[in-house]
């Protein structure tokens, strides 16, 4: 299946399971949702596994405008507010996964107080730093300086980067990380964790969508490809 096909038309499962979680995946600059990209791997398995997801291609990836992405995402997170449950021992889960620019989407809306942001947890994966987005004109209109928090109050949030991500090279943990509070996974040798640095099926992350205990690594040699 090529990319384009999954353009017009989200990934949307129900699941017969009332307890099943509900997951929105949000993607980065100029990610057409390839289906070799972990995010891709990622809400496959999650529907095969019987959860609700909501994986939508985002507009103009190559040329992305704020105020468009920030309506966008408020449309798909009052999705997963009907389509989901609250949580009972951990189960009718709102969960949102964001790589890379997503990550600033998710921190501007956050900043905003977007409506119907009331998540359970949200894992933030590889965010690209102000000063390496401010480079790019496409994307500089994302670029933060001081975010100021991270989520609501109540919200499980968890920080993956590599120690080496290229387009943060002051360090994921240092600039949001501390500053935020967060619990944070480095992953050595991880750079943007995308599909350049072979992040292809990661089932750390898969494993933390399930349990939120679990610690998020990089993947193992010789896994499955």
């Amino acid at each position: 299946m090529s990319p384009r096909k999954l353009h017009d038309q989200p990934m949307n499962t129900e699941s017969a399971d009332a307890a099943a979680r509900s997951f929105l995946i949000l993607h980065g600059w100029q990610n057409h949702r390839p289906e070799g990209h972990w995010e891709h791997w990622l809400a496959r398995e999650l529907t095969r596994l019987g959860h609700r997801v909501h994986y939508p291609q985002l507009p103009d990836p190559d040329d992305p405008d704020l105020d468009t992405w920030l309506a966008e995402l408020e449309r798909h997170l009052a999705a997963l507010r009907e389509g989901g449950t609250r949580p009972t021992n951990d189960s009718g889960e709102r969960v949102v996964v964001c790589h890379s620019l997503a990550v600033l989407l998710w921190l501007h809306a956050i900043a905003r107080s977007t409506p119907d942001i009331d998540v359970d947890r949200v894992l933030l994966v590889s965010p690209p730093s102000g000063p390496v987005t401010a480079q790019y004109p496409e994307i500089a209109g994302f670029a933060l300086s001081e975010p100021a928090r991270s989520g609501p109050a109540g919200t499980r949030i968890r920080l993956v980067a590599g120690d080496n991500d290229p387009y943060c090279p002051e360090g994921a943990a240092v600039v949001y990380g501390g500053p935020l509070g967060l619990d944070t996974d480095v992953v050595p040798g991880g750079a943007h964790l995308d599909l350049e640095a072979g992040y292809g099926p990661w089932p750390s992350v898969l494993a933390w969508c399930l349990d939120p205990s679990v610690r998020v690594t990089g993947r193992v040699a010789g896994g499955p490809e």
